[in-house]
Order: C-alpha cells, then sequence, then structure tokens
C-alpha cells in the first residue's frame, strides 16, 4: 500500500503538540538528582509516604472493584430507568476538578456533611483520616474501572450467559465463572488505571483528609510539601510516580490502549 504523505500544515502542529506534552516530562527527567536519588528515594518521610500511598490505593482499587464491577454490569446489560443520567454520574469524577471532589466529599461525608451524624453515630470520622484518603482516591479512580468494564461487557454475546442459565448457575456465578473471564482484558486495564490514578490523587485528598504525615500524607502530597522547600527532592519524588505511570501505560498498550493505525 502507498504510504501516505502527511501534509505540513498538519505535522508542524501535530509535532508543537508532541513538543508541548514531552518537554515538562524530560525537564522532570533531565532536572531529577540522579546522584543523590537512592538517598531521596530512601528517606524515611518518602518511604512512609509510598507506604501510605499504596495502602490508600490498595484500599481504593479494592472498593472499586466491589462497587465498580456491578455498575459496570447493570450500565451495560441492565435495564433501568436514567440509565444516561447514570452514566453521566459515573463520569462526573473525572472532570470535576480535584478540589471541587475535596469539597463535595467534605459536604457528603463531612463531620457536617449529609452523612455526617450517621457516620459519627457508628464511629466513623473521615476528614483527617487514613479511611478519608481511601474515600477521596476511590472516588475519583472508580469511574476508570467503570468505564472500561461497561464497554467489554456490552460487547459480550449474552448467548453465554444465557447457556450458563440454563444449566443452572446463578447471576453471581455466571458473573464470576462466564462474563468476568471473557471481559478480563478491560477489567485488568480499568483496574490498573483505577489503581494509578489513585496513586497519584492530591487534591480531593489534601481537601477531605489534610496532609498529616503518616496518616494522610500520600506520595503527591509529600511531593507538593517538598516543593515549597526541596525542590529537587520533589522532583524525584515526581520521577518515581512519572515511572510508574510509564510502566502501567506500557503494559497496557493493546487493552485500553490502541496499537497500530492506518499509518504504519
Amino acid at each position: 500500500m502507498k504510504r501516505r504523505t502527511v501534509p505540513l500544515t498538519l505535522l508542524l502542529p501535530a509535532a508543537g503538540a508532541i513538543a508541548f506534552l514531552l518537554v515538562p516530562l524530560l525537564g522532570i527527567v533531565t532536572r531529577a538528582p540522579w546522584s543523590s536519588l537512592a538517598g531521596r528515594l530512601t528517606d524515611p518521610a518518602v518511604t512512609e509516604a509510598l507506604r501510605l500511598s499504596l495502602v490508600v490505593s490498595g484500599w481504593a482499587l479494592l472498593i472499586s472493584l466491589l462497587l465498580g464491577i456491578p455498575l459496570a454490569w447493570l450500565l451495560a446489560r441492565a435495564r433501568v430507568p436514567g440509565k444516561p443520567l447514570i452514566r453521566s454520574l459515573v463520569l462526573l469524577p473525572m472532570v470535576l476538578p480535584p478540589t471541587v471532589a475535596g469539597v463535595a466529599l467534605l459536604q457528603g461525608f463531612g463531620r457536617r456533611g449529609l452523612l455526617g451524624d450517621w457516620l459519627a453515630s457508628v464511629g466513623v470520622s473521615l476528614p483527617f483520616s487514613t479511611a478519608g484518603a481511601v474515600v477521596a482516591a476511590a472516588f475519583v479512580a472508580m469511574p476508570f474501572l467503570v468505564i472500561s468494564l461497561e464497554g467489554a461487557l456490552a460487547g459480550i454475546d449474552p448467548l453465554y450467559e444465557e447457556a450458563a442459565a440454563t444449566m443452572g448457575a446463578g447471576p453471581l456465578r455466571i458473573l464470576w465463572l462466564v462474563t468476568l473471564p471473557m471481559a478480563r482484558p478491560a477489567l485488568v486495564a480499568g483496574a490498573a488505571l483505577a489503581w494509578a490514578r489513585a496513586l497519584g490523587e492530591f487534591g480531593a485528598t489534601i481537601t477531605l483528609a489534610g496532609n498529616l504525615p503518616g496518616t494522610t500524607q500520600t506520595l503527591p502530597l509529600q511531593v507538593y510539601l517538598l516543593l515549597q522547600n526541596d525542590p529537587a527532592g520533589a522532583t524525584a519524588l515526581s520521577l518515581l510516580l512519572l515511572a510508574v505511570a510509564a510502566t502501567i501505560l506500557t503494559a497496557l498498550r493493546g487493552r485500553w490502549l490502541p496499537v497500530g493505525g492506518g499509518g504504519r
């Protein structure tokens, strides 16, 4: 097939877009304190923030799986009234400014929020707690799982599930043994993206849970703190988070991200 010539009028803006996205990332890589990187990343405050980030993102992923899988199935398979509204509700945390998401969580689950009195009656207080950081991370991360899985579930032929039902399998057994295995690539991709989003959450976390070392100070919040007094340290942690994100995107190539195209 004849190779298509790229018009210069499109090539130049496209190259500008690539440079616009690439220069800040190269700035992190080239300005990172490579000589002291190991020491900075093993600093007790950094390792504690990393531990807390893994705990928070892990619990946020678990919540996203427990709640997001049924929601994705509902959007893909069930006939329920108001489905476009529900789908818009799922997408909303992805487009809200992070601090606005934090304010919304505070007004919903804070001490004076809609559910504040009920949560207090059962001994739960989310503001300035690790649980609050988990809730904030799950709120912004779950949509990535739901969107990825919904599209895959919608493309599965229901005949497979109907065949399992005729053999006596219940709804949960069908979901676990038939539906989810067929949607495994989308489930893995959605889970990885949700985890990465939870790992990098900043605005909603600091608004709802604050920035308390050992309790709510995750890696992104540690970056913010270091940026004020130690820009090199902030760059080192940014490099770590950048490496995690790049690894996830590379692993998801061909699952969430398209591979190949007409330009080959």
